[in-house]
């Protein structure tokens, strides 16, 4: 099977560091929802058990880079954009786009993830599940970001600073909210997970939207980085991953702000105690887990100029196709569990409910979730590329949609 190619792509304007950086980020991401899928004995926040073993913890905790980059990039390809296009073009771009990708969660990837768009779920009394993850808090800040661009890319940066650095402080004061409940009000959601219900539905929003909407900000605020040659890029980006590194270092060791979840000394050992430290919070990603999240991917990102080779050019195919990829990843993961199933001896119709309800019994090792986790991705670099050389060699409009 033959390669792609990073200069098949006669877009000259993609940034192979910035697609390679999305591409390892969607990889990682689909070790989660393989975890999700298929491990036995489930456990959603391993971060939480100081005892847990090492493996399940790293299988977990890599898999936080891809949220805040991948938001962050989104703002970031906004910003290189903007050089493209008029700000009435790109609002209304973004506005389209970010109404496009609600649209998908809503009707698709809950659907998939639930499987429950008619029938509902015993478990949320009956009602149809609604999550509103990721592609949610992409969609809902990219119309934000359609009216704040107006006001420049500087002003930007400053909301997402203000965001950024404050939004913890809100966390002594802003009502706690609940997912399963579904009686938090709707503006609940704009910090903490809550849900609300609405007719047959359970709208649960697992991504609270103002930290994302500063992630977002922050990308198109910094895109100006970008637009810089290498050799002045790279070193700007891996200083400021060096000193965010470093800001959580000594802000996590004060314990004085940055994270509602604070850390302690363990009885266990030392190993548990590494573990709680780098326990920070996602929902929403805190102040120290944005700073531990992007400041060693900005390093990387600083460094994927020097790299070449196979690898980096199956990332960069792989990054150039993330929304095909996050759409057919779930697809399969359905598929391979319903024939784990099988194989294991449970009726289909076991396995038409949230992961969550799974029956008992049912799943593999953690071994054997990294053995599917490969299928997934061997599985899909066919399509993936398939779909890569078509968005490199055309400009039909319906391709910025996928």
């Amino acid at each position: 099977m033959k390669n792609f190619s990073v200069s098949q792509d006669f877009r000259s304007y993609r940034l192979t560091n910035i697609d390679m950086l999305r591409g390892l980020v969607i990889i990682i991401m689909a070790i989660d929802h393989v975890r999700d899928f298929f491990m036995i004995n489930m456990i959603q926040d391993p971060m939480s058990q100081p005892d847990i073993p090492a493996s399940i913890y790293f299988t977990r905790w890599i898999t936080h880079f891809c949220a805040p980059v991948f938001v962050f990039l989104a703002g970031t390809s906004v910003g290189l954009m903007a050089t493209r296009k008029s700000k009435h073009d790109l609002a209304a771009f973004l506005v389209k786009r970010g109404i496009w990708l609600i649209f998908v969660e809503v009707v698709f990837i809950s659907s998939l993830y639930t499987m429950s768009p008619f029938q509902g779920i015993l478990q949320f009394g009956g009602s149809t599940l609604i999550a509103l993850q990721v592609i949610w808090a992409i969609g809902a800040s990219m119309i934000v970001l359609a009216g704040f661009q107006y006001l420049g890319a500087k002003t930007c940066l400053i909301i997402a600073a203000i965001i950024l650095l404050g939004h913890n402080a809100l966390d002594t004061i802003w009502p706690a909210g609940n997912l399963f409940s579904g009686t938090n009000p709707v503006w609940y959601g704009l910090h903490v997970q809550s849900s609300i219900k609405a007719g047959p539905l359970h709208i649960a929003f697992v991504y609270p939207l103002l930290s994302w909407i500063g992630v977002m900000l922050l990308g198109y605020g910094t895109a100006f980085i970008f637009e810089k040659k290498p050799e002045t890029r790279d070193p700007i980006l891996i200083k400021y991953g060096l000193i965010m590194i470093l800001a959580f270092i000594a802000l996590r060791l004060s314990g004085l702000y940055g994270d509602a979840n604070s850390w302690k000394l363990s009885e266990i050992g030392l190993v548990a105690t590494i573990f709680d430290f780098m326990n920070v919070t996602k929902y929403p990603p805190s102040l120290l887990f944005l700073l531990i999240t992007l400041g060693p991917m900005a390093i990387l990102c600083g460094y994927a100029d020097r790299m070449t080779g196979w690898l980096k050019d199956t990332l960069v195919m792989f990054g150039r196709v993330p929304f095909a990829f996050y759409l057919a990843h779930y697809c399969l993961i359905r598929l391979y569990s319903f024939i784990l199933g099988n194989i294991q001896g449970f009726d289909s119709s076991e396995l038409l409910v949230f992961f969550f309800f799974f029956p008992k019994g049912y799943g593999v090792s953690l071994e054997w979730v990294y053995v599917i986790w490969a299928l997934v991705i061997i599985t899909l670099y066919p399509l993936c590329k398939w779909v890569a050389e078509i968005k490199a060699q055309r400009k039909d409009w319906w391709l910025s949609y996928l």
